[in-house]
């Protein structure tokens, strides 16, 4: 199974290098089937200085690959990218046109916007970065806040380590969830997180937020979650009107108060499900949620997963809590 990735200059070596050990690792494991060859594509195919400023060597230029691939990558610089060459420009056509499926990592979205890849496709990027590409490229469906979006045979996703999510999600489309799985395991990445996962959390946010009139709000939100958190209350912890609570709500974070309560107590909800044993009954009452199903149905909401497929998922070895997985036992 042919894999190119391509580098533009700049690039986050991270990225490049979290891909391929990814599939390295997918690889070894390996007793049978269709394993990755995969090549790391340049313009020039010459020595490039990463960002961070590490040396390193593609395997070819794209002059020299004229072949399909089954899979195509482009990965992401740091910041938004220059739009591509000509050259490159057609060269990434040529690729996804013959490819079963292609994608981006990180700002490598805007090259294959740039090259006309993603029109009419939902993507994702770097959450620094996304209202840029929802604004240089409006037939571009963006979703801003989450790990990796797939729309048919395009995918994309977010910052820097995000790559990794997603080459544990293209090994598991090819070969199963407990190969995926292993692959965590080796890379030492116990926190396999879904595509629906947030890029970044409500009680990071509300604690490194610069002064406003809401910041009151969001860290009395955050300290009791399980307090009457309506609007008319919330409104009357700052004194002002409900309506101008909304307002303010909605200019400084694009959400209105009910949403920004609903995602601080499902962050919460995800802490206590990674950090500790406690049943998930208990965790619904610490988070605010009152029960269980409510729990349930603002995770399958917000996330795409049940509390318990989170808690299976992203729990750490410390926690304490046994995390069984059967699938995975003909890989131990």
């Amino acid at each position: 199974m042919r894999v190119t990735i391509f580098a533009p200059c700049n690039v986050h070596l991270l990225e490049i290098a979290g891909l391929r050990d990814a599939f390295f690792e997918a690889n070894c494991k390996m007793a049978s089937g269709d394993r990755y060859l995969v090549r790391l594509v340049t313009e020039r195919g010459e020595a490039e200085v990463s960002a961070s400023g590490i040396t390193y060597v593609p395997d070819a230029a794209i002059g020299d690959v004229t072949g399909p691939c089954d899979t195509l990558i482009v990965a992401g610089p740091y910041g938004v990218p220059l739009p591509p060459s000509d050259g490159t420009r057609l060269w990434l056509r040529a690729q996804a046109a013959q490819a079963r499926r292609y994608g981006s990592t990180c700002t490598g979205a805007f090259l294959l916007a740039h090259s006309g890849l993603l029109a009419g496709r939902r993507a994702t990027t770097h959450w620094q970065y996304a209202d840029r590409l929802a604004a240089d490229f409006p037939d571009v469906l963006v979703e801003p806040d989450r790990i990796f979006v797939r729309d048919g045979p395009v995918f994309s996703s977010a910052g820097v380590t995000a790559a990794i999510d997603l080459a544990f999600s293209l090994i598991e489309e090819d070969h199963g969830r407990a190969l995926a799985l292993w692959a965590a395991r080796r890379l030492v990445v116990f926190l396999k997180r879904p595509g629906g996962q947030s890029q970044f959390s409500s009680a990071l946010t509300a604690q490194t937020s610069t002064a406003s009139p809401i910041d009151g709000i969001r860290l009395h939100i955050l300290e009791n979650p399980c307090g009457d958190l309506s609007l008319d209350a919330l409104a009357r912890v700052v004194g002002v009107s409900p309506r101008h609570l909304s307002r303010l709500f909605r200019a400084e974070l694009g959400m209105n108060p009910a949403h920004y309560v609903d995602l601080t107590r499902i962050d919460i909800a995800r802490r206590l499900l990674e950090d500790g044993s406690a049943p998930i009954k208990a965790i619904a009452y610490a988070a605010g949620f009152g029960s269980t199903a409510t729990l349930r149905r603002a995770f399958l909401r917000r996330l795409g997963v049940t509390p318990l497929q989170y808690r299976l998922r992203f729990q750490t070895t410390g926690s304490g809590y046994p995390v069984a997985d059967e699938s995975v036992a003909a890989l131990s």
